[in-house]
């Protein structure tokens, strides 16, 4: 298991690691039905894909599967397809407890698997840059792409962490996540990539992912297209771990991903500190998207997609690769 708990669940309760305090405060949330796992949602108690899928899930289940369980929930945040993919799940099953903890189980699964089919892919000494958090506290308890630098572990890797402007799960989530399993890492703004690529001190990027759409187009924090256009200008393998659930082949392509505009809060100032004059204008996206063509591979599961297309994406899904 990781060194960090993201989730604590007891049947009639669900405690949620308050990300917002990290990496200064361990402080954990309880929730009670699923307008409190909601707001913590919205609120960014809890956030990454895998992970707001099982919040939502153990939420229907404390809320015994209402109507307005499922309404709320889905209102929570609209660019992850995890959380519908977890909605979809909950609302064919007969027990929802069971559910729910299957759903938690079999993230943790494809973690580790992701892991080890990702680890392969890493050469021994690699200098791995990565973006965002995408480590135990974005899943179940593991991690995407922070899953195959932690299953590489012992290739003697170290991490050159992004800082993931503007809420910084880099500088404030990944970094602990590292240091917490004590993987070298080297925290850095994220306009510094391309300097460091330029130098040859990058060796391969690994991403997660929110949504990817049926022909390869992948949805990721926002900064996450400049890094692959980046990696390609420099020759250096780019590859994103996801689950299958992030996959939603109702969407044609990248174009068509839905694109959460978050508070302009989060751009002018951090918690009590504000840096831009009041009343400036703020665009504040915080996903973009990656063009398949862009991408080495995606992990998942089942296996690595390489130079991913509309007919390997569909095989995966059908028939696995």
């Amino acid at each position: 298991m990781a060194a960090v708990e993201p989730f604590r669940w007891h049947g009639d309760r669900l405690e949620l690691l308050d990300q917002r305090l990290l990496p200064d405060q361990t402080v954990y949330i309880t929730c009670r039905t699923a307008d409190e796992v909601a707001q913590a949602i919205r609120d960014m108690v809890v956030r990454g894909a895998p992970a707001i899928g099982c919040a939502a899930a153990f939420g229907v289940a404390l809320s015994k599967g209402t109507p307005e369980s499922y309404a709320v929930l889905a209102k929570s945040r609209p660019t992850a397809v995890n959380l519908f993919w977890a909605l979809a799940r909950m609302k064919k099953a007969k027990d929802l407890k069971a559910e729910a903890e299957a759903i938690f189980a079999e993230d943790l699964a494809a973690n580790r698997a992701m892991g080890k089919i990702g680890a392969a892919l890493i050469p021994r000494k690699a200098r791995v840059m990565t973006h965002c958090n995408t480590g135990a506290l974005a899943t179940a308890g593991y991690g995407t792409a922070l899953g195959v630098i932690r299953a590489a572990k012992g290739k003697k890797v170290s991490v050159i962490a992004n800082e993931t402007r503007p809420y910084l799960q880099g500088a404030r989530l990944t970094a602990y996540e590292l240091m917490q399993e004590g993987i070298p890492c080297t925290l850095i703004t994220d306009s510094m990539a391309g300097h460091l690529m330029s130098r040859g001190e990058v060796d391969v990027v690994v991403v997660g992912a929110d949504r990817i759409a049926a022909n390869g187009d992948v949805a990721n924090k926002i900064g996450t297209y400049a890094l692959a256009v980046l990696a390609k200008r420099h020759g250096i393998p780019f590859y994103v771990a996801a689950p299958l659930s992030t996959f939603d082949p109702k969407i044609p392509n990248g174009s068509r991903i839905p694109i959460e505009e978050r508070p302009a809060a989060e751009v002018t100032g951090y918690r009590d500190q504000r840096w831009a004059p009041a009343g400036v204008a703020v665009r504040n996206p915080a996903f973009d998207v990656t063009p398949a063509e862009l991408i080495s591979g995606i992990i998942t599961e089942r296996g690595v997609v390489k130079k991913p297309n509309r007919k390997k994406i569909q095989a995966l899904i059908s028939t696995g690769v």
